[in-house]
């Protein structure tokens, strides 16, 4: 199925302006991941680095400190975002909803790791979100048939961590 160009656009402005991961952006925008990937490979083919764009929107400004807080911010305002779609969208299975708040997880981890050298205060949080990682993966390989009542309970436990941690 063929999509408008429109579609592309807002794929690309979900992933560099919004930062939402790829497979996040594909899903709000009604596309498969797939199809962004594709529609993401050809734009670099191109010239149009959707990485470069959206880490030359990021650090748009500020001291290092600030690039830091504003990505750390920008995650979990997008994670957050990321986990109410998934949790409130009935037609994803749930192996793939594990798929996803793994992946999740995962860009979590991969940013406040990165932050910790900037910012030493999201230690705390890095390894609160370690543990958040390590738990995905456990119910994805030993429990999938959880991934449901996983998805439901990491959502308040996310907010939870943020009043604790953040």
């Amino acid at each position: 199925m063929a999509h408008p160009p429109e579609t592309r656009d807002k794929v690309r402005r979900a992933y560099v302006f919004d930062r939402l991961s790829l497979e996040v952006a594909a899903m709000k925008c009604g596309v498969s991941y797939g199809t962004a990937s594709r529609w993401k490979s050809n734009a670099a083919q191109s010239g149009d680095d959707w990485d470069k764009a959206q880490a030359a929107q990021l650090m748009a400004g500020g001291s290092i400190e600030d690039i830091g807080r504003q990505m750390l911010a920008g995650l979990v305002t997008q994670y957050q975002s990321s986990m109410d779609e998934i949790s409130r969208n009935t037609e994803i299975k749930p192996a793939d909803k594990v798929h996803m708040l793994s992946s999740l997880a995962d860009a979590f981890n991969k940013t406040v790791s990165a932050s910790k050298r900037i910012l030493p205060e999201t230690s705390e949080l890095a390894t609160a979100m370690e543990v958040v990682q390590k738990l995905a993966a456990f119910v994805q390989q030993r429990y999938p048939k959880h991934a449901q009542a996983f998805a439901e309970l990491l959502e308040p436990f996310g907010d939870e961590l943020a009043r604790t941690y953040g």
